[in-house]
């Protein structure tokens, strides 16, 4: 393990300086930090936005083990996570999303396989929910880890937002649409590991599309979705691989259009999407953005409908 991430409270983050100073790190600024202190070769940095504790370098497992988890955390994970999660290490399939959220790019869902030996793996080299990764230089470190440490049993769907756009009317549901995007991922998935018992997604997709259309090609597997499913290793690889691909796709974009796509939904998004309309047109939308958002309808109100009122959307049952 060369990195380890975790919330904390503004209490716990207190008490880590504390346990800091009393065993000899020295303290030095750093951007966006609490505090950052740093000894030998071992950094821990508190993040403000959390806050959270990111430590790096050599020793990471000793320290977690020994000093943050007992002293700060007061829990014992590291090491113990085949006690905690023993299904982890199990053979399955772990799917998830990107870009589901972000009004310019490409939905992406990506699938990888893990058995015992790759779960360790990706636990050793620090694999996490990519939502707690904030930078995109170790998004493509840790999904290129990823793909040699699972022997290229990764499979992504990259749906265009032209296409995306066109599969959105079709289905006339996100949920579907996932649902979709997933049993594709997971068919490419089957043809490579055949025997693979189960798959595991956050509970978003609609498990009816998924178990009709593997069913159609003659496959079979438990589709398994609960809350909070990127805490399993599988689905936090899955979705590192994802946004891998929507930052990859998204940076490519922005240099053919020499405009910058930025992510989610924020008015500096809305400001981007005005000036592509008055550069190329409102028909510009459909090819870089998802046109069902709010966003579209702000920017565009004659050629995209206003989205139905929240209080009357309803999740898949």
């Amino acid at each position: 393990m060369n990195s380890y991430t975790h919330p904390l409270t503004k209490a716990q983050a207190t008490k880590l300086r504390v346990l800091l100073e009393e065993l000899g790190f020295e303290f030095s600024p750093k951007e966006w930090t609490i505090f950052f202190a740093q000894k030998n070769k071992l950094s821990v940095a508190v993040y403000e936005k959390g806050p959270k504790v990111l430590v790096q370098g050599r020793g990471v497992e000793e320290f977690v083990q020994f000093e943050l988890e007992p002293k700060i955390l007061g829990e014992a994970k590291v090491g113990y996570e085949e006690v905690h999660a023993p299904e982890m290490f199990e053979p399955h399939f772990g799917v998830d999303e990107s870009g589901k959220g972000d009004f310019f790019g490409p939905l992406v869902i990506s699938g990888v396989y893990v058995d015992r030996l790759i779960a360790r793996k990706f636990l050793d080299t620090g694999v996490v929910d990519s939502k707690r990764i904030g930078s995109d230089a170790r998004i493509r470190a840790l999904a290129d880890t990823i793909r040699k440490s699972s022997l290229g049993l990764v499979e992504t769907v990259l749906i265009g937002p032209a296409k995306y756009n066109e599969l959105y009317e079709k289905f006339g549901n996100l949920n579907r649409l996932l649902g979709w995007g997933h049993a594709r991922v997971i068919e490419n998935l089957l043809a490579k590991k055949p025997a693979c018992p189960r798959s595991l997604s956050d509970q978003f997709a609609d498990a009816r599309v998924i178990n009709a259309s593997l069913l159609k090609h003659g496959r079979k597997i438990a589709i398994e979705q609960r809350p909070r499913a990127e805490s399993d290793i599988a689905v936090a690889a899955a979705s590192i691989v994802a946004r891998e691909a929507f930052i990859n796709w998204l940076e490519r974009k922005s240099k053919e259009l020499d405009m910058r796509l930025q992510r989610g939904v924020s008015p500096s998004v809305k400001e981007a999407a005005k000036k592509l309309v008055q550069m190329n047109g409102p028909d510009a939308l459909r090819e870089v953005a998802k046109v069902h958002f709010r966003t579209a309808h702000e920017i565009a109100p004659n050629d995209y409908p206003a989205p139905p009122a929240r209080e009357n959307w309803r999740k898949a049952p």
